[in-house]
């Protein structure tokens, strides 16, 4: 999907320096995958609780991708250059 799409999904937005993560929560079955796996990244007791830049891109998106419900999604900015 791109940022369109997502947008126009209902996802939010979290951008950062090389990938922009995208957030559903109306699709989210609260795994808490994301939250085990990177937690300087995923922490629901912040705001935003999403902080891209928290830790390395390829690890948020092995992490993103490991969500079940498909609530995380990922754009990542290299591809666009």
């Amino acid at each position: 999907m791109n940022k369109e799409d997502l947008l126009s999904k209902g996802y939010r937005k979290y951008s950062g320096e090389e990938i922009e993560v995208y957030f559903s929560k109306d699709i989210c079955t609260h795994s808490g995958n994301c939250v085990r796996t990177m937690p300087k990244v995923f922490d629901t007791k912040r705001k935003p609780w999403i902080l891209a830049d928290n830790g390395e891109a390829d690890s948020a998106m092995k992490t993103i991708d490991l969500c079940p419900s498909g609530a995380l999604q990922y754009i990542y900015k290299k591809e666009d250059k």
